[in-house]
């Protein structure tokens, strides 16, 4: 599938893993405040097919995850997933021809009890 920001400048060639099935919500600090739906792609399911050089990189706590925007319009496309490091977690908004509102009722991942946040 392709996938681009809003402006154009980044585009993403994305397979994804299970197809819109896997798509979900998540209740984490940030993705709450980000509000975007996204879908699962392997760590190999994700390429840049222009503006590497207009992504820019977002990371905390552990900085495990790892969250990429478009440096000019700001549009969130993937990350690495913290709960599964050789998994990206894509945009579903940024995906052509997919509206997100289709999708109907999507399912939450429980972000703010990740188990990486626990003490052993």
């Amino acid at each position: 599938m392709k996938g681009t920001c809003h402006c154009g400048a980044v585009e993403l060639r994305v397979g994804l893993s299970a197809g819109l099935a896997s798509a979900r919500r998540c209740d984490c600090s940030f993705c709450r405040r980000r509000g975007a739906i996204v879908v699962t792609a392997a760590m190999g399911g994700v390429e840049v097919v222009q503006g590497a050089d207009q992504l820019t990189l977002y990371t905390w706590g552990t900085g495990t995850a790892q969250h990429y925007f478009c440096k000019i319009c700001g549009i969130y496309t993937h990350h690495r997933r913290r709960s599964n490091p050789n998994e990206y977690g894509v945009n579903v908004a940024i995906l052509e021809g997919i509206n997100p509102r289709d999708l109907g009722e999507v399912p939450w991942s429980d972000g703010v009890n990740h188990p990486s946040d626990r003490t052993p």
